[in-house]
């Protein structure tokens, strides 16, 4: 991430340090805001932009006309206008990564806010029946004032939290670790290892033995944490790695595959376009025209 942050516009955010969070609505013709991250959680309502295309992490969408997202502290991300040719509307929620203390959430009552924002270290995407729910509420949020505000937040903030089918969007291996936990030290040591090393062959056996596990084990253990596979959880790792040399490096596609731990082009070519939707080659192009050096 720190490598990836040399390459992506820092923003300030309005906040300061008294206030609780800041909501801005605007309407316009385009995007035209740069890649970007900062220090806040940022939850953005978006409507009437079917076409434009909506960058968070390593992940490339193009969204319809409503759109809700939820980006976590110091996560890239962007929306361009791209194929879009309606009047949009966009608005804006910002507050600070410290509002809700860690201690506060780990309260019973607000477990389901904690897992949201954990997962926001890579951008959690709502689904239309969740945003058509609560449109209205972001909406008329700006018009409500100290107190009754802040309560309407963390109101929203919950019935967010408790929504069905929300999911992630970036993979985990292209974000700041720091920013994710699996709650879970066995599973950090390995997924740490697998970060460091995960351009040398790894098997279950290598990673399964660093945890003290049998590789049957540390196979169903792996699975039922995080919901992938051994192999599935290292090859999202090698293509976060990937993204993130295509970004700043330029090396060819075939460097970055075999540094990555690919020993097959075409395995990596498969691969890299059935997790991002795009080849490596075409993802190297969708960023090309919004990194912004500082």
């Amino acid at each position: 991430m720190q490598n990836l942050h040399k390459n992506v516009f820092k923003e300030i955010t309005p906040l300061t340090p008294f206030d609780c969070f800041t909501i801005f609505s605007r309407v316009k013709k385009e995007f035209n805001f740069p890649l970007h991250y900062h220090d806040e959680y940022e939850l953005n309502l978006i409507l009437n932009a079917k076409g434009a295309k909506r960058i968070v992490g390593d992940h490339i969408e193009v969204i319809d006309d409503l759109e809700l997202v939820l980006i976590g502290p110091n996560t890239p991300h962007v929306w361009l206008t791209h194929q879009c040719t309606t009047e949009i509307t966009e608005v804006t929620i910002q507050w600070h990564k410290d509002l809700f203390d860690e201690k506060f959430l780990t309260r019973n009552q607000l477990s389901f806010i904690k897992k949201m924002f954990d997962m926001s270290a890579r951008g959690v995407s709502f689904p239309q029946k969740t945003i058509e729910a609560v449109r209205d509420r972001i909406l008329t949020l700006s018009q409500r004032s100290g107190f009754d505000s802040v309560m309407d937040l963390i109101s929203l903030l919950h019935d967010l939290s408790t929504s069905r089918k929300i999911f992630s969007l970036s993979d985990t291996s292209f974000l700041n670790s720091k920013n994710f936990s699996y709650n879970s030290r066995r599973l950090e040591k390995a997924f740490e290892f697998m970060n460091t090393n995960y351009h040398n062959q790894i098997s279950l056996n290598d990673v399964a033995k660093l945890v003290n596990m049998t590789d049957e084990s540390f196979s169903r253990f792996i699975k039922k944490r995080t919901g992938n596979t051994f192999i599935n959880s290292l090859n999202e790792i090698r293509l976060g790695h990937a993204s993130r040399m295509l970004i700043d490096t330029t090396h060819s596609v075939t460097e970055i595959s075999y540094q990555c731990g690919f020993n097959n082009m075409s395995n990596f070519n498969r691969l890299f376009k059935k997790k991002k939707g795009c080849t490596p080659k075409e993802f190297r192009e969708n960023f090309s025209g919004v990194r912004v050096f500082v």
